[in-house]
């Protein structure tokens, strides 16, 4: 993978851990040579990966809304900033310039980003790792959650692996690194349905 697509939150949360692997996160791709795609952001989880990916000699590209340039929260000194018109151009070109996709904490957006990720695979829009770093638990209730709409058939069982969770990234990447492609929606028959 030459470049990882990051959904994460834009918010400080109060517990210290989210910025550390944040910081983790961008300096690791960095010095793995993968150059890392976000939100384009300055604050947060967003501008925490960014600034250790960048302090690491890492390419980072942002895509960002004008709206959320213009309400200066862009992250000005990335190695590329993309200003898109709105967010269903970002979600698109996170998915063009990206080989995968990694979740780190975050808020409405993040899941919004994280699964429309998921959704686009399951259709065959893409056939990219989908992962979820799973901070301190923090997604413990989504991935049981996740189980459970696997468990009552809203997920289907071919689509079931699509969704790569790890507690640390290591193990998340060399997961994502073995990734292969499901059965999508429109490739099945009328049988399988």
């Amino acid at each position: 993978m030459k470049r990882i697509a990051i959904y994460c939150g834009s918010a400080t949360p109060a517990d210290p851990i989210y910025i550390d692997v944040a910081r983790d996160v961008g300096r690791t791709l960095a010095e793995r040579g993968i150059g890392v795609v976000y939100g384009g952001g300055r604050l947060g989880l967003m501008g925490a990966i960014a600034d250790a990916a960048l302090a690491a000699g890492g390419e980072v590209i942002g895509v960002i809304p004008r709206a959320l340039v213009d309400a200066e929260v862009a992250h000005r000194g990335c190695t590329e900033l993309r200003v898109v018109e709105n967010m269903h151009e970002r979600k698109a070109l996170f998915t063009e310039l990206s080989d995968g996709f990694i979740t780190l904490p975050g808020g409405v957006g993040t899941m919004d980003e994280l699964w429309e990720a998921v959704s686009w695979a399951q259709l065959g829009y893409h056939e990219k790792p989908v992962g979820l770093l799973n901070v301190a638990g923090f997604y413990d209730g989504l991935i049981s959650f996740n189980a459970h709409m696997i468990a009552t058939g809203f997920i289907r069982p071919q689509h079931s692996g699509i969704l790569i969770v790890g507690d640390e990234l290591d193990g998340l990447l060399t997961k994502m690194a073995a990734y292969h492609p499901h059965e999508t929606i429109f490739r099945m028959t009328a049988a399988n349905l």
